[in-house]
């Protein structure tokens, strides 16, 4: 999987801004393209540190705007907050978008025992899982390319 600084940035930005509790969100591509453009962070309805749940009526209204654009979800991630980076059985279990690259990225070494950020590393990690079959794929980072730049928040 190939993606740009800027949106790796922006995902693990929001992974820690969330920290104790899982952030999740979605990075849409033009349809067909394998292309991870535009980061759309979304709010995690569970509000947990240990399990991550779309908002029904956000999601919907995500398809809906995808729809419009002729896009697509290249990339779903969420945080671990306390593992690794490796898909839990009920991620695996949710997993329901066969074209998605699924993104983890643990924070567990970036905070102290009291929640404060120890600058420590994050592990940034991505899968296909299809029929819940998980395949770990290579991540690529690149500069960020320029007509990508005024879609990125």
């Amino acid at each position: 999987m190939t993606i740009a600084q800027e949106t790796y940035e922006a995902i693990v930005a929001h992974a820690k801004r969330d920290h104790p509790d899982e952030a999740c969100g979605v990075v849409a591509g033009p349809e067909g393209s394998d292309r991870p453009e535009r980061f759309i962070p979304m709010v995690n309805a569970a509000g947990s540190p240990t399990f991550y749940e779309f908002d029904s009526s956000e999601l919907l209204a995500l398809y809906k705007d995808m729809d419009a654009r002729d896009e697509e979800p290249v990339v779903v991630y969420h945080s671990h907050t306390a593992t690794e980076a490796y898909p839990s059985r009920t991620d695996i279990g949710l997993a329901s978008e066969p074209n998605a690259h699924y993104v983890l990225v643990s924070t567990r070494d970036c905070f102290d025992e009291d929640g404060g950020n120890s600058d420590g590393p994050v592990e940034f990690r991505s899968y296909r899982i299809i029929d819940g079959v998980v395949t770990e794929e290579d991540v690529t980072i690149t500069p960020t390319p320029e007509h990508q730049r005024a879609s990125t928040p």
